[in-house]
């Protein structure tokens, strides 16, 4: 992503991302389904209960369409299966970047 001229942050874990002060400046956040203690599906779900609308993209080894079908509907743009396909997850990624800057915490 860095080499496409994206500017990148990277976490060892979702509490990380959620204490961090990036998290009110993450145009797009790209997550592993699968991670130790928070799964990326509960991480969507927290920030979208703080009130942190960000385009997020899930990534998994582990395709389950129940769990994509459920991920969707709670709002995560896109749901991937390892590995993944550059240009599907540029476009993705683009497609996040559209929807605008992202929404911070109401005050």
């Amino acid at each position: 992503m860095e080499a496409m001229g994206f500017t990148v942050e990277v976490f060892a874990s979702a509490a990380e991302f959620l204490t961090s002060p990036n998290v009110s400046h993450t145009s797009c956040l790209i997550a592993d389904v699968h991670m130790p203690r928070m799964t990326g599906t509960e991480l969507h779900s927290r920030l979208v209960d703080s009130g942190h609308i960000i385009p997020t993209i899930l990534v998994t080894a582990y395709p389950d369409e129940g769990a994509r079908t459920l991920a969707l509907r709670q709002g995560v743009l896109s749901y991937l299966s390892k590995p993944l396909d550059e240009d599907v997850l540029l476009g993705c990624v683009r497609s996040a970047l559209r929807r605008g800057e992202p929404n911070e915490k109401p005050e």
